[in-house]
């Protein structure tokens, strides 16, 4: 199993309210998660695209973020987490040009990930008038597989759509080398992991809230990638799933950073927005928040896989149940309720103390895939 870390520019109202400069120093922080990732071993970095979603992300630009994190790294893959590529959003052939960039900015280390939105405010702030969430769907659907022929045609044929058209012309630059980065699609409802598998994408498993959920998820798109029919140059056999990490000297001091880090304010920010979502049983609707958490609340999480937190022998076993469970990959995201220090922290240990007992494979799952296709 592979590693990773997750960003997306959190700046919950409690830290804006008594810093004026708390969105820049947000920003800013999470890019020294990245780069000390890169140093620390972690093979990807997956950054957000949202809009409008106050407090829970305000990293809406994300291909100027990557191209940024493409030149203070080194080693680490970039991801876009999404890259939307709904017509109202953003138009496809812009998508297309701007992955193509980030992946020679970044010498091969892209990869594209993309999605529908977080949920009806984002969307309907593009589309006003939808209420039907399942309209994105088609809309991504129509789209998906122009890329790769817009990435790998000399002269793109063209497209006449229902939600938008093009008439041929010379998508520029193309990738990066040979075939095209690695293909992600953002799963916000299990039944999405089958179809991922079906087209040859790798999952991004935002949804996925503990290791018992993974087990029957995981297998869902393991047997549908087997009888993949790739729109790309290759299948991206890969899950990759996110959890909270927290990782100190001692258990002791992992649960009090946790019980410190507002991270149930969080938690009620991700259910605000992300409607589509399942909503488990006790989370409550905005604007009333989860409870804070104390520690007996976050020992319970530990012990029920909701999170991983403790000292790197305990997140070691904690991050192995993941692996057990068929993931391909672990991202942590890192919320900026817990200090920069602690923060950092936690990336440092994690990479000396657990990523080298469990990735012992120097090359990136997605670069084998990629070097194969070109090969072929």
């Amino acid at each position: 199993m592979e590693f990773g870390l997750f960003v997306q520019g959190y700046v919950p109202a409690a830290r804006a309210e008594v810093d004026p400069e708390a969105e820049h120093k947000a920003l800013i922080e999470e890019t020294e998660y990245v780069i000390q990732a890169d140093k620390s071993g972690f093979k990807y970095a997956w950054a957000s695209e949202h809009h409008f979603l106050e407090e829970y992300s305000h990293l809406s630009a994300n291909d100027v973020y990557l191209g940024y994190l493409a030149h203070a790294t080194d080693r680490i893959h970039l991801g876009s987490g999404i890259f939307n590529p709904l017509a109202p959003v953003n138009h496809p052939v812009k998508v297309a040009e701007k992955a193509a960039m980030l992946d020679h900015l970044s010498e091969g280390r892209f990869e594209f990930g993309t999605g529908r939105g977080a949920g009806s405010h984002e969307i309907l702030g593009f589309m006003p008038g939808i209420t039907d969430m399942n309209h994105t769907k088609e809309i991504w659907e129509e789209t998906i597989s122009e890329f790769p022929k817009m990435w790998l045609q000399d002269e793109y044929t063209g497209f006449q759509g229902k939600h938008w058209s093009l008439p041929p012309r010379k998508i520029l630059p193309k990738p990066y080398g040979a075939s095209h980065p690695a293909m992600w699609y953002a799963a916000g409802s299990p039944s999405s992991y089958a179809m991922a598998g079906k087209k040859g994408l790798g999952v991004l498993g935002f949804s996925v809230q503990k290791v018992s959920d993974m087990e029957w998820v995981v297998e869902s798109y393991k047997n549908a990638v087997k009888e993949a029919e790739a729109i790309g140059d290759f299948v991206n056999d890969n899950v990759m799933v996110t959890s909270t990490a927290i990782c100190a000297p001692t258990h002791a001091e992992a649960v009090e950073i946790a019980v410190g880090g507002g991270l149930n304010y969080l938690q009620s920010l991700l259910f605000r927005y992300h409607d589509t979502f399942p909503r488990p049983e006790g989370i409550p609707e905005w604007p009333e928040l989860l409870p804070a958490y104390s520690e007996e609340i976050i020992e319970l999480l530990i012990a029920e896989e909701l999170m991983i937190c403790g000292d790197p022998d305990e997140v070691f076993r904690q991050c192995k149940r993941w692996e057990q469970a068929g993931a391909d990959q672990l991202s942590f995201g890192l919320p900026i309720g817990i200090s920069p220090e602690d923060t950092k922290n936690t990336i440092k240990l994690i990479g000396e103390h657990v990523i080298p007992k469990i990735d012992t494979d120097p090359v990136h799952r997605t670069s084998r895939f990629r070097a194969a296709a070109s090969s072929s």
